[in-house]
């Protein structure tokens, strides 16, 4: 404060201060009006400042009044400083009286302090500096071990890198991994040295080599699948805690093996077979390194692509069946691990689990994509058929093996096989259907012996038919135990060998025995066959069961009579022979082509339609050729006995418009394509000589070799039903049931032209017309026209017997024929009949001994019972008794009585009875009746 540097003694002014007058409140305001830097700090210096303030020109006048100022201003702070003071001065002493207390204390203390410090220096020289010193050296003793540790841990991280090349060697890859992270772990912990940095990196460097060797090794279980090798890459990715990226790279490393596998496969053939050509099929896209394949490397090819397919597929199974079995273990086994790392674990298999099943269904397609760019890669349409057939068992074998990969039906494959299937089918079946007609044009319609238990099982064609279900038996219905017994193709071969090896390996032997030495199957059979016919002994078994299966169809139930046996060989023309099957080496290749069709389509389902419309063609151009060979007649329609069924002339015509090709000139090119031009018979076949009865023996050839083989589609029809389509087997049923059961119908016609041309019907007319009928007394004796005919048919009977030496003359074959033989005789005795001009009772009564003559003697050359059209002559030689009325009904009631016939009734037997009027009436109802032809 200024006034501190005042010449008077402070005493001095606070004694005049306090001898003036005060006022608190001039004091106040004297004390604000002092400026504010007086009370700003105490380094102020008020002199410099009051000096710096003076003006350039002094005035005492204004300097002594602003010297006074500063004397009132000066005056009012000592004032308030002297009150206050004054105020404080009992604080002031007491305060004081505890300084000069503090200052004896502190004596005392400096005292205290003094010793101690004496005594310390006593107790440092005497124990302190050798005690301390103990510990100390400890101390860095202990520190200098911990250092030497830290530089053996080092060195030896130094040194890791060396063991850990050892262990990628030996592909101990969870091993290295751990070793590597130990080493991580270690390196953390000594950061703080300088030589760890750069080791540090080392170590990361080295973690990202074995991740990329681990990729390696993990690609490597595609194709050939190790328990052990495959355990030690999961068990690595799980302790870097990959285990998700670990299946999100094998999947990638499965897509790749199918691709090189394929590749690497066809691109080996394409060389191999190209030679030294300078193509460079290596750049090659896949789909045209396909079609670089040749015809006879096709096969090998596939067979090798499937192959090599079916280890990656292998591989993939047995990845997901170890991880099926790992999680099924880690189940079972009680965890250690915390809540938390059980739902991390839990999240992660089910990430694996719905990871490797939806691989499944991509591995499958892609292995499906690559095979469909192999089979449309060559045109297959040329292909012979056991290698065609071998295409399909492969591809076959394949669709098998996807549906128990991944449940598949395989949409690709069969679309793609069902392309190529129906284009090599229809070239193939083209080319068979113009074989058949050359068969047929060459065929000489003699028997091909086979023996008696031939069956077409016994075909290597149809023997796929033993090796699979059987048709008659739903899958429902199998037995239990062969399911059981029969394992899945994975676990079938999973120990080893491929399920396509087979194709190789189970060749069947193409080795047959069907065929009967010489036409007979033994000596003693044929010098049986040769016995007299009246000894039963002299029948073989083998013959008496065939006269019951061709009656019945079959097994006997009770034993046969002897007579019956005997009059039954009478019948059957079929002793010069085993009772084998009748039927000629066409009919033979027919069966083998069935069953080739039938095999085809047995392999592939989807083209099941069009393999059994062409069955059914096979079988419409064979009963066609049979027909128009040794069946079309024009007399059949004036013969009036029905001989041609509406049901067997309907498929007639529908295989005509069909199937044959007319040149017509308004079919197009693609029409004419799908038919076959009409057979011709053979030259080298005879019909027209009376000395083999008009081509018997190649007619019974031909017709019974068409309904064996008709028996024989009977027989396919169950299978054929189990492959056929539901929306198209009603076209299979219309086909058994207007087509194959029309093949017995054609017996008739054919039979027919030989009884037509075999007895001399005409010579009985003209011996008939010699007969005198207007006579006048009963005779006992009947006509010679009846011996005639009757010789005729010992001659016919005798000519039988002659060709049953060529060719076996079945019971019904025979029965048609004696049927046609009767009815057209029969139908010839009421022509003659009808030829009569004048007839008298007792003529009407040796008509009826003639008739009852000729069936007497008939019934003792024929077991036909009833004998045909008996009635048809019995009731027309009644009509000759008729009256007039009787006549009228007679005439609507029988049409079938020609209009020759009838009239001749009416003009012959009534003439003489009614009038000319009663005779008009009946003719004008015969010129009304409609007849319809028989």
């Amino acid at each position: 404060m200024f006034w501190l540097f005042h010449p008077r003694s402070f005493t001095e002014e606070l004694r005049e201060l306090r001898e003036q007058p005060t006022d608190p409140q001039a004091q106040q305001e004297i004390i604000d009006s002092i400026e504010e830097v007086y009370f700003s700090s105490d380094s102020f210096d008020m002199v410099q400042y009051e000096l710096e303030k003076l003006p350039p020109d002094l005035n005492l006048l204004e300097l002594e009044e602003y010297r006074d100022k500063l004397k009132r201003q000066q005056a009012a702070v000592s004032k308030r400083v002297a009150d206050l003071i004054l105020e404080k001065q009992p604080s002031y002493v007491k305060e004081l009286e505890r300084v000069t207390s503090l200052q004896t204390n502190l004596q005392l203390a400096a005292v205290i302090c003094t010793n101690a410090r004496r005594q310390l220096h006593s107790a440092k020289e005497g124990f302190t500096e050798a005690s301390l010193g103990l510990l100390a050296n400890q101390r860095r003793r202990q520190l200098l071990t911990g250092l030497l540790k830290s530089l053996r841990t080092i060195k030896t991280l130094q040194r890791t890198d060396v063991r850990l090349s050892e262990m990628l060697e030996e592909e101990d890859y969870p091993g290295a991994i751990q070793l590597c992270l130990e080493c991580q772990k270690a390196a953390s912990t000594f950061k703080h040295y300088n030589c760890i940095s750069e080791l540090n990196s080392k170590l990361q460097d080295t973690l990202e080599q074995i991740e990329e060797q681990l990729d390696v090794a993990l690609s490597k279980t595609c194709k050939h699948f190790d328990v052990s090798h495959y355990t030690k890459v999961q068990l690595a990715y799980k302790l870097l805690g990959k285990t998700q990226t670990a299946m999100d790279q094998l999947h990638m490393h499965f897509t790749q093996a199918i691709h090189n596998t394929v590749f690497q496969v066809v691109l080996g053939y394409v060389e191999l077979c190209a030679g030294n050509a300078d193509t460079k099929f290596q750049k090659m896209p896949y789909k045209d390194l396909c079609t670089h394949i040749t015809t006879d490397s096709y096969i090998p090819c596939l067979t090798d692509l499937c192959k090599a397919l079916w280890e990656v597929m292998l591989s993939y199974h047995l990845t997901m069946q170890w991880h099926d079995e790992h999680y099924k273990e880690e189940e079972t086994t009680p965890g250690a691990g915390n809540t938390e790392g059980s739902d991390e674990s839990t999240v992660g298999r089910s990430y694996v689990k719905k990871k490797l099943e939806h691989g499944l269904t991509r591995i499958w397609q892609d292995v499906q994509l690559k095979v469909k760019a192999y089979l449309l890669g060559t045109d297959v349409s040329n292909f012979k058929y056991d290698d065609f057939i071998v295409v399909l068992d492969v591809i076959s074998r394949l669709m098998q093996v996807g549906e128990e990969f991944c449940g598949s039906k395989s949409e690709v494959l069969q679309e793609s096989i069902k392309r190529q299937s129906v284009n090599y089918f229809k070239n193939y079946h083209r080319t068979r259907l113009e074989e058949l007609r050359m068969f047929l044009e060459n065929e000489t319609w003699e028997l091909c012996p086979v023996k008696s238990n031939f069956s077409i099982a016994q075909l290597h064609e149809f023997r796929f038919m033993g090796q699979c279900r059987s048709p008659s038996v739903s899958p429902s219905r199998q037995p239990e135990s062969t399911e059981l017994v029969e394992l899945c193709l994975f676990e079938q071969y999973l120990q080893g060998g491929n399920p396509f090896e087979m194709q190789i390996d189970n060749k069947e032997e193409e080795t047959e025995d069907v065929l009967a030495s010489n036409g007979y199957e033994s000596d003693e059979l044929e010098k049986s066959v040769y016995q007299d016919y009246d000894s039963d002994s002299d029948v073989p078994e083998e013959l008496k069961q065939d006269y019951v299966d061709e009656q019945t169809g079959d097994a006997p139930v009770k034993s046969v009579s002897r007579e019956t046996l005997r009059s039954r060989k009478r019948s059957d023309y079929n002793l010069n022979r085993a009772n084998a099957p009748i039927l000629t080496n066409t009919t033979l290749n027919v069966i083998r082509l069935v069953g080739k069709y039938m095999q085809m389509m047995n392999i592939l389902k989807p083209i099941a339609f069009d393999v059994i419309h062409c069955v059914s063609q096979l079988f419409d151009y064979y009963l066609y050729a049979v027909y128009t060979f040794f069946g079309r007649n024009d007399m059949y329609e004036s013969s009036g006995l029905g001989l041609i069924s509406s049901r067997l002339r309907t498929t007639l015509s529908r295989i005509q418009e069909s199937l044959i090709d007319m040149v017509s000139p308004h079919a197009s090119p693609e029409e004419r394509k799908e038919k076959v031009p009409s057979p011709h018979l053979s030259q080298l076949v005879i019909l027209t000589s009376s000395d083999t009865l008009y081509g018997l023996a190649e007619r019974v050839v031909a017709t019974e070799s068409l309904v064996f083989l008709a028996e024989q589609f009977e027989f396919l029809q169950p299978h054929l039903d189990t492959t056929m389509p539901s929306a198209k087997k009603p076209f299979l049923q219309q086909f058994y049931s207007q087509t194959v059961s029309t093949a017995s119908e054609l017996r008739k016609p054919i039979y027919w032209i030989v009884a037509a041309k075999a007895i001399d019907y005409e010579q009985m007319l003209l011996l008939m017309a010699g007969v005198k009928w207007d006579i006048k007394e009963i005779m006992s004796q009947h006509n010679v026209y009846v011996d005639v005919l009757l010789k005729e048919f010992e001659k016919f009977n005798q000519r039988l017997g002659d060709v049953s030496r060529i060719v076996r003359i079945p019971l019904p074959v025979s029965n048609v024929l004696w049927e046609h033989c009767i009815r057209l005789a029969n139908r010839t005795l009421v022509e003659g009949y009808a030829n009569v001009k004048k007839c008298s009772n007792e003529g009407r009564a040796l008509m009826q001994l003639d008739f009852q003559q000729f069936l007497m003697k008939l019934e003792k050359l024929t077991d036909l019972r009833p004998i045909p059209d008996k009635e048809f002559v019995e009731t027309y030689i009644k009509a000759y008794y008729l009256t007039e009325n009787d006549m009228e009904q007679f005439i609507k009631n029988h049409r079938e009585y020609s209009m020759k016939q009838l009239t001749n009734l009416v003009n012959v037997c009534l003439g003489s009875h009614i009038n000319k009027k009663a005779r008009q009436k009946l003719l004008a109802a015969i010129d009304d009746i409609d007849r319809p032809k028989r």
